[in-house]
């Protein structure tokens, strides 16, 4: 999905859920959408590269998306953050739920 494709009034927000958790230089984030309908919507959405994108310099590694279509989540393990670890960064707030409400705020296609 390009931004073209979105008027700005509906993000992931709208349709799901984040968590976190930081793991060294890696974090895990969580995305569980709030209905079967929205997790169709995410599962197109919600690419590996998209989300890179949205984290932009803040990652350094790879994106690395896990379906988890019984629990309508999915599962993001970015890895090499790009501060490093939450403990030795002097960077603030790099902690892995930053992450999550960037992914939160990406955009997604109207309903039509």
């Amino acid at each position: 999905m390009s931004d073209a494709d979105h008027d700005g009034t509906r993000t992931v927000r709208d349709i799901a859920a984040a968590r976190a958790g930081d793991k060294g230089r890696d974090v895990n984030v969580a995305v569980v959408a709030d209905d079967d309908e929205a997790f169709d919507v995410l599962a197109a959405v919600l690419t590996e590269e998209r989300v890179a994108d949205a984290f932009g310099p803040l990652i350094k590694g790879d994106v690395t998306r896990y379906d988890l279509p019984q629990l309508r989540a999915f599962n993001f393990v970015v890895s090499d953050r790009a501060a490093g670890d939450v403990t030795t960064t002097l960077c603030q707030d790099a902690h892995g739920k930053s992450l999550s409400y960037l992914l939160l705020g990406i955009g997604i296609p109207d309903r039509r």
